[in-house]
């Protein structure tokens, strides 16, 4: 059997230890590299919201001054894939007359899904998180980060194209107050007059009863989601509702 010398002994021992500090040091410099992409990455994700917010502001605001020069029951336009309903709010609901006019004026609906959908009942929409597909498993949780207080009225029913205010359930919500964005819109007037003095009725469609009938019954997975995404494109003041400018003498 052949001797190994010391000196070759040494010499292996050294280039072992070479390779792994070389091992380590390129560890170590994967992870910084990896750390220090996250921190670009947040910090991106933190100027586009911080810019965001700004511009969400700036629409809250000029959605301020519009409502101002608006009737007590402006029309709407609910543009979606499907086609467009037209609504109407109620005068006596003006809290929910605001709030939705406020939403829809900033373009806070626009993109959003109908995200809950039931034939023979109703079509759910307004959530902000169904802009996310990846937060699907959410979808029907999220709002503003408000609630509206419950506008209950018994001279308004869920008749057919009835818009009412969805919220939480009575246990946790004993006040019934609204959602701060989330609506239904009624499809089947029998299947949901056992809502009647439950949820705030605010509205009501004057033009579109058909698209309602269409978006009803598209083919829906699991938590009544459409498997084909019903999106809201945009809400606008309809053209009748408009303000006049003011004219000089």
């Amino acid at each position: 059997m052949k001797r190994i010398s010391l000196r070759t002994i040494l010499h292996l021992v050294l280039c072992a230890a070479l390779v792994g500090a070389v091992s380590v040091s390129c560890g170590e410099s994967a992870s910084k590299k990896a750390e220090k992409e996250a921190e670009l990455k947040a910090a991106e994700q933190a100027k586009a919201d911080s810019l965001a917010k700004v511009e969400y502001e700036k629409k809250m605001k000029e959605a301020e001054g519009i409502i101002s020069l608006l009737g007590e029951e402006p029309m709407f336009d609910i543009t979606t894939n499907l086609g467009t309903i037209k609504i109407k709010l109620y005068a006596d609901t003006p809290l929910h007359r605001k709030n939705f006019e406020k939403l829809a004026l900033s373009g806070f609906y626009d993109g959003l899904l109908f995200h809950r959908v039931i034939n023979g009942f109703m079509i759910q929409g307004g959530d902000p998180l169904s802009k996310d597909p990846e937060k699907v498993s959410q979808y029907g949780t999220g709002g503003p980060g408000y609630t509206v207080p419950a506008e209950i009225l018994p001279n308004h029913k869920h008749k057919k194209g009835a818009l009412a205010a969805a919220r939480r359930g009575d246990k946790a919500n004993p006040k019934r107050e609204s959602s701060g964005s989330q609506f239904y819109l009624v499809q089947d007037e029998g299947a949901c007059a056992s809502l009647d003095g439950d949820y705030t009725v605010f509205g009501e469609t004057v033009q579109g009863l058909d698209v309602i009938d269409k978006i009803a019954a598209v083919a829906t997975g699991a938590k009544d989601l459409p498997t084909n995404p019903v999106k809201i494109i945009s809400v606008t003041l309809d053209e009748a509702s408009k303000p006049v400018p003011p004219t000089g003498n």
